[in-house]
């Protein structure tokens, strides 16, 4: 008993002892403005969002980049920095070691936590699936079904009741991202609205594995992982259901004779014998595939509140490419792909509110950026998509606006350049994903807007509120209550 006393106490001294050493730290290291407003969170006082403050502070920039030293972070919104960052020099910023320090404990060695042979293996062996039209068309009709069998289903049975949209779509992504990756079915869409383990504990997982990279100094949540105490401990818990959960996914696909199915899972592991290493592409596929397009999609639907010019614009192009009158009948994939000004709505709401509101990359070698910036070799480099959506100098003085005709040239849809719109990253790392997801974005956009209409429960001037985590969730979610559309 004296013994367990004895190293109780040791430890909370220590902790004690390396908190204070922490904090003593912090007032001398940066009297700069930026650093003293986000140690204070004095930027809370006038902005909702931390990203919309580094926007305010990014605009005010004369070169589009900030520094914030407390966190080591060089954050740039300018385009020429973006090129230069994930093309031109792309060898020089990797994800790093820190990086995989933060996330490792929840992706370990999956595709977006490493650099190198083992990224390069995975990208590879991604890249082949994900771009054959097998694959494609396997997860359209997975999407076409989960939207026709529980999406509309489970909202026509809800009509006149209020709903939390960001909810029903995360199910219905959930769903949807284990299907097509895994084969298996949780159910979570279902009438009854079943509480998943796995996505409870992969979205507590997220949320915990995010929070680490928003402290000024990783020296607070190394000494509560070594502790095994607070936030720490719920992550560790929550990891290893995660872990318990894929561990049974892949037991079962070794006895169904994996072989023969078309999921990616089972693609991966007619190459892959390491259960480790599987795992933790099962974690990738399912950060990739579920809460992006989910927060997407609820940015989209709450902008539609505001411009229902948008949804009219929508309606009658599907009208004119579907050449059929019922509401109900779902857009085959051919059809999806003619749908112009329905891509290129989906593009600007992106534009506006990324599902990844900027990323990081870590300095390898001193380097310049192309603004003249200087960084250091180990600095955390981070550019900010949601930030880039927002500078004049990029979009021009109607930035702020919900303009989906911004994207049509002659009212076909034309891209643009990917490193002055990084929402799917671009050069050697850009998005193998991206048109899967857009599709499945826009088959879910155009079956609700053709078939309901929506009365968003959030007060028009109202805009969204962030939680922390890896992708964009709107905290409070988004309430809306559902009608059957009349008009044809």
């Amino acid at each position: 008993m004296a013994t367990i006393l004895f190293f109780l106490i040791l430890a909370i001294s220590i902790l004690v002892l390396s908190i204070f050493f922490f904090l003593s730290r912090l007032k001398p290291y940066c009297e700069c403005e930026i650093c003293k407003g986000y140690l204070n969170s004095t930027w809370s006082l006038e902005f909702k969002n931390l990203c919309d403050w580094y926007s305010y502070l990014l605009k005010k920039s004369p070169s589009g980049t900030i520094h914030v030293h407390v966190l080591g972070n060089v954050i740039t919104a300018n385009p020429n920095n973006v090129e230069y960052m994930l093309k031109t020099n792309f060898d020089n910023f990797p994800k790093g070691k820190q990086f995989s320090t933060i996330l490792g404990d929840l992706l370990g060695r999956g595709i977006f936590a490493v650099d190198g042979e083992m990224w390069k293996f995975q990208r590879k062996m991604a890249s082949l699936e994900l771009g054959s039209v097998s694959i494609r068309s396997y997860a359209f009709n997975i999407v076409s079904e989960e939207i026709r069998n529980r999406l509309i289903p489970l909202l026509k049975s809800n009509i006149h009741t209020v709903l939390d949209l960001q909810d029903v779509l995360r199910r219905f992504s959930f769903d949807s991202i284990c299907k097509f990756s895994f084969g298996m079915d949780p159910g979570c869409l279902k009438l009854s609205l079943p509480v998943s383990d796995l996505q409870e504990s992969f979205d507590l997982a997220s949320k915990l594995s995010a929070e680490r990279a928003m402290t000024v100094s990783p020296l607070v949540w190394k000494i509560k992982r070594g502790l095994n105490i607070g936030s720490e401990k719920k992550l560790k818990e929550a990891i290893k259901k995660v872990d318990i959960l894929a561990e049974e996914v892949i037991i079962q696909k070794r006895k169904n004779d994996f072989s023969s199915q078309n999921d990616l899972l089972s693609r991966f592991m007619r190459n892959i014998d390491d259960d480790k290493l599987l795992r933790d592409i099962i974690v990738s596929f399912l950060l990739a595939g579920r809460d992006t397009v989910a927060s997407g999609l609820t940015t989209f639907f709450w902008l539609l509140a505001q411009h229902p010019r948008v949804i009219d614009e929508i309606r009658a192009e599907s009208s004119r490419v579907m050449v059929r009158t019922e509401k109900e009948t779902l857009a085959s994939f051919e059809e999806i792909r003619e749908m112009h000004y329905l891509t290129a709505a989906i593009h600007e709401s992106i534009r506006l509110f990324p599902p990844v509101q900027f990323d990081s990359k870590f300095c390898q070698e001193d380097d310049t950026l192309p603004d003249g910036t200087f960084v250091a070799k180990g600095t955390r480099v981070t550019y900010h998509p949601y930030a880039m959506g927002r500078m004049e100098s990029i979009w021009g003085k109607d930035c702020l606006e919900f303009k989906p005709e911004r994207w049509l040239e002659d009212g076909v849809f034309k891209g643009q350049c990917p490193f002055k719109y990084p929402v799917f990253q671009g050069g050697v790392r850009v998005c193998l994903g991206k048109d899967l997801s857009i599709v499945e974005m826009k088959s879910v956009a155009l079956a609700l807007i053709r078939q309901f209409d929506f009365q968003v429960h959030v007060a028009k001037e109202q805009t969204p509120k962030f939680m922390p985590g890896l992708t964009a969730t709107v905290r409070g979610g988004l309430p809306i209550m559902v009608q059957e559309r009349q008009e044809q």
